[in-house]
């Protein structure tokens, strides 16, 4: 028996990168899959990925920064799926690269829009359908290890929401805990993503010699450990934060 067997995932960034690589691990232990983003294309071409990991997907495109979004997709996959087991709140932005006296309230607003607004009100509703089911369920959100040690200048809205980011997940895991639901987050080192390649200004090689691992982690890396906590041989561990990022926080 595949260890997601009869379980439904929600992936909210589920359009490419880490949120595609994790929504197509899901399907392949066995999970129904849910997809989420703002680009319907992507979106498509994951739940067609899905389909060929020998599961079944639905994508629902909607912005996780805005309320009726949200709510409108869990609703969503309780209309097709019947329940919501898991969620992989993975929608990030990067936002403006400039240091911080240079930032703009308005890109201070998008990226807390996302990353953390985003986080918060997919929880809400994640929360709210796992409590009516009556059996409990797993939530990770993805963070950074730039929410405990910034790694360049010109992050710092950034760096600050995914410290949030890290808050949230605690103070949820905390509060539900004696309901059974398991709430934890991810902390992605430099990976080999479109985000990292953003941020590098295409020279995300130049990030390895920061990682003692002596490589960049591949999207794999994080939907392995993402898998990991949404099973059953994670079951004693919530409000916790994995850092999976090839050493640079030990160093």
């Amino acid at each position: 028996m595949k260890s997601l067997e009869n379980k439904v995932a929600l992936v909210t960034g589920g359009t490419s990168g880490i949120g595609r690589t994790s929504a197509i691990a899901f399907a392949r232990a066995g999970a129904k899959v849910v997809v989420v983003g703002r680009r319907e294309e992507e979106g498509n071409e994951t739940v067609r990925l899905i389909g060929e990991a020998g599961s079944d997907g639905l994508f629902v495109k909607a912005d996780v920064s805005k309320e009726a979004d949200v709510e409108a997709t869990v609703a969503a996959t309780i209309n097709k799926f019947g329940s919501l087991d898991i969620a992989f709140n993975n929608a990030g932005m990067l936002g403006q690269n400039a240091l911080l006296a240079a930032q703009t309230e308005q890109a201070y607003d998008r990226v807390f829009g996302v990353n953390v607004k985003g986080v918060f009100l997919c929880m809400k509703y994640e929360i709210t359908q796992m409590l009516a089911q009556g059996n409990g369920g797993v939530i990770v959100n993805t963070s950074s290890i730039n929410a405990f040690r910034p790694l360049a200048p010109g992050l710092s809205i950034y760096d600050a929401s995914k410290t949030a980011v890290v808050m949230l997940t605690k103070a949820a895991a905390l509060e539900y805990a004696s309901q059974k639901i398991r709430v934890n987050a991810i902390a992605p080192g430099p990976i080999e993503t479109e985000m990292l390649n953003e941020a590098t200004g295409g020279n995300s090689k130049a990030f390895e010699g920061f990682v003692p691992a002596g490589r960049l982690g591949k999207p794999d890396d994080i939907a392995n450990a993402v898998l990991w906590l949404c099973s059953d041989a994670a079951d004693f561990v919530t409000g916790h934060t994995l850092a999976v990022d090839g050493g640079i926080l030990a160093a």
